[in-house]
This record gives structure tokens, C-alpha cells and sequence, in this order.
């Protein structure tokens, strides 16, 4: 008997080789396949702000970088010994506000410059519940642990999340219009919500991008969520958590992201890099036999083959 329910996708167009420059912004699941594009050396950059999780929170740092916002001390508040930004992550939080407001706009700069020159941009959405600063009347990116009082929850409507991704790509198409937009919903079961309330915001966000996908538009929807749910659709492939995919599951939805996404003639190449990646993790048991300097100068031949043909670098 098929106890599994194979999801069929289709290759698209514009796919992605190594030519392609690649922007991964959302949740944490778009940081998984952004350490398989990374593991493969296709030139990719990821989440500059940190992990973002509604479609808001990656609208306003859009909004920022593309207009060139500058933060500063209005953007900031202390808590525990450490300043924040209601706006980022709190990977880029710092004892020191001067660092802070100057790591964050240099980050601005930075993302302006990659926009503009990406081929294909990953939006992962992980919720469309959000939190309200009650003070600022602000949704935040991240509430940075300030007492759950101080903001209100909400749920986004579809309509909210549909205005909310076409503000993006708008903005995004004004400075890069032959840009490829690929959204996708995020596999991670946000259960603190509740499980009714999980499924009813991943299908808002659905709802949303589904208005929104049109691929003589170039935007286009890769089925994250539906693979999860759907295809795998088994606690053997969460890890122990039940709420976050294991590793078996992200390489199968990193397999099916590859299938659809990258270009076929990029795969011989891929499993050179393979090799390559696989023979730097090599431990010896005697670094310093004859062997192993003989394996490692042949690593060193590939290498330097694989960057005069394809100008990968390791």
C-alpha cells in the first residue's frame, strides 16, 4: 500500500543557476533554504534584519531599505542592560545604542543595494497573527521579551496581507522590475496560538498570496506548507519539539525547492560542490600523513577548477 500522497509540481521559468543573485527574507524557514543555497555556493543573502515572521514586519524594512530610512533614537529602547528595535530582530540588539542605530542603517544600505541587483526574491511568511505596541500603536517584528501588557495580538485579515504584499512588490518592481518574486508560506506550526488559530492564519496567508500570483508578472508561489501538511503529513518528520521540521524534511522540501527552481544545467556543477563541501568536513585521523596532504591538494585542484569555469568561491 501508499501510505504518502507524492506532491506533482512543475518546473518553473526564470529558474535559478549560478549566475542568479538571490534574497531570502521571512521566517526562520527561509533560513534552511538559505543554507542549502549557501552549502551549494549559489550567491545568496539572507534575512539582513534577522528572522521576520508577518508580512508587515517585511514590508516596513522593505519600505525602509528601498527609501533609504535612516533608524535612530526613536527606533530604540533599553531593556535588560541591552537596546532593541521593535523593527529587527533581536540578533542585531547591542549594549550599545550608537552601535545599534549604526548597524541598523548600515544594514539599510546594504539591503537597498542587494534589491535592487537580486534576480530572485524568497518571502517566506510564517503568521499573520501580530503584535501591536500599545504606546506606538505599531505591529513590532519582534517584541524582544517587553511584557506581553504592553501590545495587543491580532490576526490579519486577507485583505490586510494581500495590501501589505502588494506594497512590496510594488516597491521592489519600482527599482528591479525584471525581478522574480517567490512566496511561500512556512511550515513551522505556530501552536503557541492555538492549533485552530495556526491553521485559520497560514490560511490567510495563503488566501493572500494566492490573490497575488501571476507568472507572466513574475510571482510566483512554492508550496512550503502544502509539502509539510500534505506530502510528508507525519510527526516522524518534526523534530522533538512537533512543531519545527526535522531534517529529513527540510532536505525533501529543499529536493522539491531544487526540482522546481534550479536550473537543471546547475546540478552536475551542484554535485561538485557537494564533493568539495564533503571533502573540507573531512576529519582526518592523522592530519599530518602523507595521505591526507595528498587528498587535500587534490581538494585544492578541484577547488581551483570549479573557479575558473564557474567563479564559485569556497
Amino acid at each position: 500500500m501508499n501510505f504518502r500522497t507524492n506532491i506533482q509540481l512543475q518546473k518553473e521559468h526564470n529558474q535559478i543557476d549560478y549566475c542568479s543573485k538571490l534574497f531570502l527574507i521571512g521566517s526562520c524557514f527561509s533560513e534552511h533554504i538559505y543554507n542549502k543555497l549557501d552549502y551549494y555556493k549559489f550567491k545568496a543573502f539572507s534575512n539582513p534584519f534577522g528572522i521576520l515572521f508577518n508580512p508587515i514586519a517585511i514590508e516596513n524594512l522593505i519600505t525602509k531599505a528601498i527609501n533609504k530610512e535612516e533608524f535612530n533614537q526613536n527606533n530604540t529602547f533599553k531593556l535588560n542592560e541591552r537596546w532593541h528595535c521593535f523593527e529587527a530582530h533581536s540578533d542585531l540588539s547591542n549594549p550599545s545604542e550608537d552601535e545599534l542605530i549604526k548597524n541598523l542603517n548600515t544594514t539599510i544600505k546594504t539591503t537597498h543595494i542587494q534589491i535592487k541587483k537580486t534576480s530572485h526574491l524568497i518571502i517566506t511568511l510564517g503568521t499573520a497573527r501580530v503584535y501591536r505596541h500599545l504606546k506606538s500603536d505599531k505591529i513590532v517584528a519582534n517584541c524582544h521579551k517587553v511584557p506581553q501588557k504592553q501590545f495587543s495580538q491580532e490576526l490579519l485579515s486577507i485583505k490586510e496581507i494581500t495590501d501589505s504584499l502588494k506594497n512590496i512588490i510594488e516597491l521592489v518592481k519600482a527599482v528591479n522590475p525584471s525581478i522574480n518574486i517567490i512566496f511561500t508560506v512556512s511550515p513551522v506550526r505556530h501552536l503557541k496560538d492555538g492549533f485552530v488559530e495556526n491553521m485559520e492564519s497560514k490560511a490567510h496567508l495563503i488566501s493572500a498570496i494566492q490573490q497575488l500570483t501571476n507568472k507572466q508578472k513574475k510571482l510566483y508561489y512554492f508550496p512550503s506548507f502544502e509539502i509539510m501538511m500534505d506530502d510528508l503529513r507525519d510527526y516522524r518528520f518534526y523534530n522533538n519539539d512537533m512543531v519545527h521540521p526535522n531534517e529529513t524534511a527540510i532536505n525533501y522540501i529543499w529536493e522539491q525547492f531544487q526540482q522546481v527552481w534550479v536550473n537543471e544545467k546547475s546540478t552536475s556543477l551542484m554535485k561538485e560542490v557537494d564533493t568539495i563541501q564533503r571533502g573540507l568536513a573531512h576529519k582526518p585521523f592523522n592530519p599530518n600523513s602523507i595521505e591526507h596532504q595528498l587528498f587535500l591538494k587534490k581538494l585544492q585542484q578541484k577547488i581551483s577548477q570549479i573557479r575558473e569555469k564557474s567563479n564559485i568561491s569556497f
